[in-house]
């Protein structure tokens, strides 16, 4: 008897998942557990193994298709049943694009961060604050670990992951910013689960660095390596993206000076992080230029003001300004 095979559930969120490749041809044998093809959501790339030992009929989906999950996908059949000379789904061929023109679908991960956000402003009333905060005891101490000794554990401690440290230090001061609004209610968390914003091949994710506030420096960047490392291959899991309470997303490696990070609701605020830059100062009665680095906060205005915003990136910009002193406090 003919078997069907699902596009299994993919986690609480995931909706659908496109087909990238299939690694079993119509005709082919298979064994349960064997690897069918390879799919992607809108946060990972995953794996459908065949849960039965049979020939595969047919291919419901072509690669490159968007399946709903609990979808049939393909038709396997047991070994000792006869193959039919065809059994297909009818496709129809898109039109082909004028010459000079590429047609890209909107699908997949890019589809998702569209549709976040147009949502993050259509349901949100957005405000950004700028700010700069003294760099040169975070370029210091970063010159320093790069340095030190390696059975330390502390030469890959990059600018990031300091600032990362910095606002796990920050957050549970101001537990307004460190909160979500959903349906009319906002919860504030004590603890600070960071979401860090990760460019890759297949568009922005931001993996969460659940109980920031608890980790030392060390664990922190270790998490955070971690977790960009396996967005980029495509290995995150679909639990360790979601569950954020706050994010943090930095271009300065980019020279961006400063932007306007949009929020990622239900989070009510985000950090945008710019570029170091020479600063005038007044130092004396003289003016001198001393390295800073660039600070956009974004808030949701219906439940966050502007003063505790404003005073939240003051005491962030201290800390940061006095980073070797907030590493040796813990």
């Amino acid at each position: 008897m003919a078997q069907a095979v699902i596009m299994p559930k993919l986690g609480n969120t995931v909706e659908s998942a496109i087909i990238l490749a299939w690694h079993v041809a119509v005709g082919d044998s298979v064994e349960t557990g064997d690897l069918l093809c390879e799919v992607e959501t809108d946060k990972a790339t995953l794996e459908i193994e065949s849960s039965a030992a049979g020939s595969l009929l047919a291919q419901l989906y072509q690669a490159g298709e968007d399946v709903p999950v609990l979808s049939n996908i393909a038709v396997s059949l047991p070994e000792s049943t006869p193959l039919p000379e065809r059994v297909t789904k009818a496709h129809l061929l898109p039109a082909q694009p004028q010459p000079g023109i590429s047609e890209i679908p909107l699908r997949g991960i890019r589809k998702t961060i569209a549709k976040r956000m147009l949502m993050s402003l259509q349901t949100t009333a957005q405000l950004t604050l700028n700010a700069s905060a003294d760099a040169r005891a975070l370029i210091a101490l970063r010159r320093r670990m790069k340095d030190s000794q390696e059975s330390l554990g502390l030469r890959g401690v990059n600018i990031n992951e300091l600032l990362l440290f910095a606002l796990s230090r920050t957050l549970p001061e101001y537990p307004a910013l460190n909160a979500l609004f959903e349906n009319d209610i906002i919860k504030q968390h004590e603890a600070a689960h960071l979401g860090m914003a990760v460019d890759t091949e297949r568009g922005l994710l931001v993996p969460v660095i659940r109980d920031a506030q608890g980790k030392s420096l060390r664990q922190i960047s270790a998490e955070a390596k971690r977790l960009a490392a396996a967005c980029r291959a495509s290995q995150v899991e679909p639990d360790e993206l979601a569950g954020g309470t706050f994010t943090m997303s930095n271009m300065g490696a980019l020279g961006i000076e400063s932007f306007t990070p949009l929020l990622n609701p239900p989070q009510v605020a985000i950090l945008g992080v710019g570029s170091i830059n020479l600063k005038p100062v007044e130092v004396d009665d003289a003016i001198e230029f001393l390295p800073h680095i660039g600070l956009s906060l974004t808030i949701n205005h219906q439940v966050v003001d502007g003063a505790p915003a404003a005073r939240f990136l003051r005491s962030l910009a201290a800390h940061i300004a006095d980073i070797d002193l907030l590493v040796l406090a813990g």
